[in-house]
């Protein structure tokens, strides 16, 4: 086979979201790794400190329901487009549902709609939540059935958010041929997933919440005992994965789905709770707050309110993704906690209490 005398020009990749844990994550990794152009837009700036003047970042303060102008232009601009915009904290789909529909389905609908318009590649964040109460020990991409609890229980309208587009999404491939690839992160974790100076209650997801209440010296709340489990993943083993899709050797990634997670990091609740203050004991500064930490077993209804139901458990099959992608987690949770204390401890820009 000769050769094309051209190289191949770097690929342009659009991100919405760009400052949340997994677009400044995914930023900084190409920017890193990769001689991509990346065009980033989000309301705020604060997780790209890193990445901001980089010759191949550009990037807008903006909102993806008011500049939609420069959205259809990126769009039709880039290779491929990656909507990470999502309100994704259980306590908000309870608190705010009609806002997590209007942010997390109907804004998104409308970018979805632009990339089929304009036969651009879509790489979309669908969530392990989509499997809800299902019965499956393993959760099967293409098997498992997703199971929702009754309309009152309001929590599920996000995951009902994410499977609906992921049936859009899938249908405009079928129909229009739009090339796309659905990805169900599990729990993935890491530096700058929260703000673990927030010391209010449910302002952070689980584990950020955990690593807060240590740092402020409050209880770890187990919402129904703790003994709910969940598969944690952490961040640089996921953004290998999305590099790997973006990448898309072959067409490996082109009209798949794949889970994105840890099977090996399968732990309670409890479990994760006992870990975290574990891993604060190995900080002299913290070894105090490791020892004063404590559990405390709370209602699911106390904490999240009347509308919220639980999923028991949460395990991924990931044979698509080490198939396909060849990419397999590497980093234990353990070491993930560890690494992830490492960074905010290192940069603790509050007093000790």
């Amino acid at each position: 086979m000769t050769r094309s005398p051209f190289p191949t020009p770097p690929l342009r990749i659009l991100i919405l979201g760009a400052n949340g844990f997994i677009g400044s994550s995914l930023t900084r990794a190409i920017l890193a790794q990769k001689d991509w152009e990346v065009f980033g837009m989000d309301v705020g700036s604060h997780k790209l400190a890193d990445s901001l003047g980089h010759s191949r970042f550009s990037f807008l303060e903006g909102d993806i329901t008011i500049n939609r102008e420069w959205i259809e232009y990126h769009i039709k601009k880039c290779d491929v487009v990656i909507p990470l915009v999502a309100i994704a904290n259980p306590i908000q789909y309870v608190r705010d549902p009609l806002r997590v529909f209007e942010l997390d389905f109907e804004a998104n609908l409308e970018i979805v709609r632009k990339c089929a318009k304009y036969r651009k590649r879509i790489i979309f964040p669908s969530t392990s939540e989509v499997y809800g109460m299902s019965p499956d020990d393993v959760l099967d991409e293409n098997s498992s059935p997703l199971v929702y609890g009754p309309i009152e229980r309001q929590r599920w309208i996000y995951a009902c958010s994410k499977q609906l587009l992921d049936r859009v999404i899938y249908a405009y491939g079928v129909r229009d041929g739009v090339d796309y690839t659905l990805f169900r992160p599990f729990n993935w974790i890491g530096p700058q997933l929260d703000e673990v100076m927030e010391p209010k209650e449910g302002s952070s997801r689980l584990f950020t919440q955990f690593i807060s209440n240590v740092i402020f010296k409050k209880p770890l709340q187990l919402v129904d005992g703790g003994s709910q489990s969940r598969s944690f993943t952490y961040i640089d083993d996921g953004i290998d994965a999305l590099l790997r899709i973006i990448e898309n050797q072959g067409g490996c990634a082109s009209r798949q789905i794949f889970n994105l997670g840890n099977p090996a990091n399968n732990v309670t609740v409890a479990d994760l709770a006992q870990l975290i203050i574990a891993a604060f004991a190995e900080f002299p500064d913290y070894r105090e707050h490791a020892a004063a930490a404590r559990t405390v077993e709370v209602p699911a209804e106390a904490y999240f309110g009347k509308y919220y139901q639980d999923i028991r458990h949460r395990v991924p099959s990931i044979a698509a993704a080490e198939a396909r992608l060849g990419w397999e987690p590497k980093v234990n949770l353990k070491d993930a906690i560890r690494r992830t204390l490492e960074y905010h401890l290192a940069h603790k820009d509050y007093r000790l209490v």
